[in-house]
């Protein structure tokens, strides 16, 4: 539908056009048939016989050409006007002098109002009509047919020149008039596309929010720059700027405030820098900073100090306080490189390692950071076929009844082997995981697979085993997390209740109200929920009832010092009696040895988890230790 009104507003445009070309030619024609008509007119006092009778003509006709002229017949008028003054001139001319006569001086007017009133065939048809006429009048004199009549000079010739010089001058004046206003014209319009192309310019190189040089004018100052800095022997900084938590101020605020956030803080930066540094807007809430700078990083130290002190600065946004914070990658030419898209995307990943680093910092770039970006890569590669084949392996370790010395649950924990034998662990693809959206599918296969081993072994005779199974935040994500689970326990036949999920402290502050929901829905078929590395987070008790949690495993940091130092067992006693109030029962994950296992019973722990009794081993093993552990206690009875 596009392509079909292009045409129309086009040809809307040129009938526009033609029309008020149209116009100015009628009214050019009026004008000069006026003017003629007066100057024959004049010559009409004077003239007698055969003159009065030519020019009566004339005029006669001249009055046709205006009424055309009035009635939009522009084509008919201009024809009339100019037939009938050249054959009035030729009637002139063959009447008195011939080529000589006064009336040829007339025919120089006929060919001006030819250029004005018409177009190429008009003047060239007139042309050639002026000319064809004098080649008459010659060869009409040479050949006898006419004899020259040459008059005494009168004062009817005199006001017939006059007239002949007026109407020529006239016609010359509105040509030139005319053509001077074209001309203005086409300066004001050649202004015109000059300021627009001047505007088309600086919109392809700039950011229409900020101002700021664009991405791609980024990368031609970053060449002048660099340019520069060889001539004066210094070395160009590219500083990446990310904004920490811009995001939650487009959701709370809109958009809106997210823009003159941007445009807020672009004011602020600009007012710091130097004349030879630039700053441009990479994209969203992404910045770059060109800056020479000598040897050493101390300069380099302070502007990125100072910038992470403007983004930190309170914003005033809409009658609210906004606050930010920003973090820095750097990479510094030519040390580690000289292009522009090169520099990018190391102080890209340098500015990664400063949001790892807690955020609101910098850091510089160096060839470790690449080689771990690389390794994520190809790591990140690897995962998807990994998971369709089934590479993955659970390994199981047992947590033991403090009191009774039963095995009562065992926590399965995901193990990725390697044909060389080695083992990737998931602290190495877990968080590729997450941020490739490949965990809610991993996160599945370990839930089916906790359930069907839980499921074997209860089988097998330990009808009491119960299984613990890690869950990611992403998983509660798309709210499909408990169809995942029931799935997997009718799958397996296995029980609610031999079920406990385990959450770390920080996946409970992040979307509450959606965590919680879904926790109380599993919670009602009887799954149990454990808190898994308590004391290293947030430690929030409310939390803790409103996810309905029945269970608190304390980190492994706060148990492995105990056999040798009192420092932290106030800490982990405080906590032990803090769950035990709150009907909660405790774990101690990292139990060695068997002065740590003294004194978490002592301190009145429920449930150990550790080296002592066993590392984390593949499911077939932890059969053997479980039938081992039975007759155990079967021969201590």
């Amino acid at each position: 539908m596009v392509t079909n009104k292009k045409p129309k507003v086009s040809a809307a445009n040129d009938f526009g056009a033609k029309d008020v070309f149209s116009q100015i030619r009628r009214y050019r024609l009026i004008q000069i048939c006026a003017v003629t008509a007066f100057g024959l007119m004049a010559i009409l006092i004077l003239a007698r016989s055969f003159t009065f009778i030519i020019f009566t003509a004339g005029l006669a006709f001249l009055l046709i050409a205006l009424s055309f002229a009035y009635k939009h017949k522009v084509l008919a008028s201009a024809y009339t006007l100019i037939g009938s003054m050249a054959a009035m001139l030729f009637a002139l001319a063959l009447t008195g002098a011939g080529l000589f006569d006064l009336a040829i001086l007339g025919y120089p007017s006929l060919l001006v109002f030819a250029a004005i009133l018409g177009g190429v065939g008009l003047f060239v048809s007139v042309l050639l009509f002026v000319i064809t006429l004098c080649v008459s009048i010659a060869w009409l004199t040479l050949g006898g047919f006419v004899t020259p009549n040459i008059p005494m000079l009168s004062w009817s010739h005199l006001l017939f020149i006059v007239v002949i010089f007026v109407v020529t001058g006239f016609s010359v004046y509105i040509l030139v008039h005319d053509i001077k206003r074209l001309m203005l014209s086409l300066q004001r319009e050649n202004a015109k596309v000059q300021q627009s192309r001047a505007e088309i310019q600086h919109l392809a190189h700039h950011d229409p929010l900020t101002n700021l040089p664009n991405r791609f004018y980024g990368e031609e100052l970053f060449s002048q720059s660099l340019l520069a800095c060889e001539q004066k022997q210094q070395k160009l900084a590219l500083l990446f700027i990310d904004l920490d938590n811009f995001k939650p101020v487009n959701d709370a605020l809109g958009h809106a405030a997210g823009d003159i956030l941007l445009e807020q803080l672009t004011s602020r930066l600009s007012e710091i820098l130097r004349p030879n540094q630039y700053l441009t807007r990479f994209g969203g809430d992404e910045f770059l900073l060109l800056a020479p700078f000598t040897e050493g990083h101390n300069q380099l130290d302070k502007l990125a100090e100072t910038l992470i002190q403007q983004c930190a600065t309170e914003f005033k946004i809409l009658q609210n306080q906004v606050v930010i914070s920003a973090s820095i990658g750097i990479a510094c030419a030519p040390k580690d490189g000289t292009g522009f898209k090169q520099l990018c995307r190391r102080a890209d990943i340098a500015m990664y390692q400063a949001k790892q680093d807690g955020r609101n910092t910098y850091h510089y770039y160096d060839e470790s950071l690449d080689k771990t970006s690389e390794d994520k890569f190809k790591l990140l590669q690897l995962l998807r076929p990994a998971l369709i084949e089934e590479q993955f392996k659970l390994y199981y370790q047992p947590m033991v009844n403090l009191n009774s010395g039963e095995i009562t649950t065992a926590e399965a924990l995901l193990r990725w082997p390697q044909p060389d034998g080695s083992m990737i662990g998931p602290d190495q693809f877990i968080p590729l995981a997450e941020s490739s959206g490949l965990i809610n599918d991993l996160g599945r296969w370990v839930i089916q697979q906790a359930c069907f081993y839980c499921a074997q072994q209860r089988q097998k005779g330990f009808s009491n085993l119960r299984v613990a199974v890690n869950l990611s935040v992403i998983q509660f994500k798309d709210g499909q997390l408990q169809n995942i689970v029931e799935s997997a326990l009718l799958d397996a036949s296995l029980p609610p209740q031999a079920l406990e999920l385990e959450l770390t402290e920080s996946l409970l502050i992040d979307e509450t109200e959606q965590i919680q929901k879904q926790l109380k829905s599993l919670s009602s078929l009887g799954i149990t929920i454990a808190i898994d590395d308590f004391g290293t987070g947030y430690s929030n008790l409310g939390y803790l009832r409103n996810f309905n949690a029945s269970t608190l495993k304390i980190d492994r940091s706060f148990i492995t010092s105990l056999s040798a130092t009192e420092h932290d067992e106030p800490l982990v006693a405080a906590i032990i009696n803090m769950a035990a109030s709150l009907g909660l029962k405790t774990v101690a994950e990292g139990i060695e040895d068997e002065i740590t296992l003294k004194k978490l019973m002592a301190l009145g722990c429920n449930i150990g988890q550790g080296y002592y009794w066993s590392k984390p081993i593949p499911g077939e093993e932890l059969s053997e230790l479980l039938r081992n552990h039975k007759q155990q206690s079967h021969s201590s009875l």
